[in-house]
């Protein structure tokens, strides 16, 4: 149903390095990659589903309310070292890994935002 994702970054290369640490303990490749943006895909060979650039129109990237990306994890352990890369590299917490029995039992997730503000979780819905 989703064809792909696009963030905003004020500072490409800040957001490079930062995704580079992001995405590795979720088994995620970039998969495309220029001047002034890149993105993420499944493998080398899959096509891009998450972007990231400055915004079209020239203005600041800014941070959304009540939205954000959620990327599939492996296991429980790929959650925890996606947070912990993501705090390393510059990011903030907006929920530590866990359990979240409001949305089912086996729902393990955790929250953060890009430097850039962009709200991005990590989740695994198999039992541990």
């Amino acid at each position: 149903m989703i064809s792909h994702v696009t963030v905003g970054s004020n500072d490409i290369v800040r957001a490079k390095a930062f995704y580079e640490k992001v995405m590795a303990p979720l088994g995620y490749a970039r998969v495309y990659e220029a001047e002034d943006y890149f993105a993420y895909g499944e493998t080398e060979a899959s096509p891009p589903c998450f972007w990231v650039l400055p915004p079209f129109d020239g203005r600041p990237a800014e941070r959304g309310n009540g939205w954000h990306c959620a990327f599939l994890a492996p296991g429980r352990a790929a959650v925890d070292a996606f947070h912990a890369a993501a705090l390393a590299a510059g990011g903030s917490d907006e929920g530590a890994p866990g359990l979240r029995p409001q949305y089912s039992e086996t729902y393990y997730g955790a929250y953060v935002r890009d430097p850039d503000g962009n709200k991005l979780q990590a989740v695994c819905y198999h039992p541990e």
